[in-house]
């Protein structure tokens, strides 16, 4: 029960090594919102065959990836990043971890090389619970939360990401990090 109460904005959710949900095998999400209204925030491990400047009608000079942030409105889009010192107007929801934003400048900082993919992840659609349905799920121990810094946030690669995390909480969590996708292949 302790996890439950421990949930914040910049929460990290893993998802149990066995859950069978597609959209979040092996998912880990981004907690940008937690309240008695709901819950919101972005798979960080789901990388997508586009890059930013695909999905844009203007010219994108970097290779910015886009990530599948949960199967929650696909078509908006959505970015984190930990440069509150180029990018005015985002919400703080982690330690130097910011989600939005003022796109057009952070467009702009992209375009100009002030600003990488080690700055800023984007999504495409989100994740999203209603009241007291993440509350049910992590009573159905479905999630682990942690927390994390910006620096593993924005550095780890996004196919490591989901066992990297659980390496790094250490004890128990060490070992599901190893488990098998596919469980009869153990």
């Amino acid at each position: 029960m302790a996890s439950v109460v421990n949930i914040s904005k910049g929460s990290l959710l893993i998802a149990e090594p066995f859950l069978e949900d597609p959209n979040f095998e092996r998912g880990v999400i981004l907690m940008c919102e937690h309240n008695e209204l709901g819950s919101f925030g972005f798979v960080l491990n789901q990388a997508t065959e586009l890059m930013l400047g695909d999905v844009l009608e203007e010219t994108i000079y970097q290779d910015i990836p886009l990530y599948l942030g949960g199967p929650v409105e696909k078509n908006t889009l959505h970015f984190i990043h930990r440069r509150p010192d180029l990018i005015e107007g985002g919400s703080e929801i982690g330690e130097n971890i910011y989600w939005g934003g003022d796109f057009e400048q952070c467009k702009t900082l992209i375009n100009v090389n002030q600003i990488t993919n080690e700055d800023v992840r984007f999504f495409v659609g989100y994740s999203g619970w209603g009241s007291g349905q993440l509350l049910d799920e992590l009573l159905q121990k479905t999630w682990i939360v942690t927390q994390t810094t910006s620096e593993f946030l924005f550095t780890t690669p996004s196919n490591q990401f989901w066992r990297e995390v659980l390496k790094n909480m250490g004890g128990k969590y060490r070992a599901i990090a190893h488990y098998p996708t596919d469980p009869s292949l153990n």
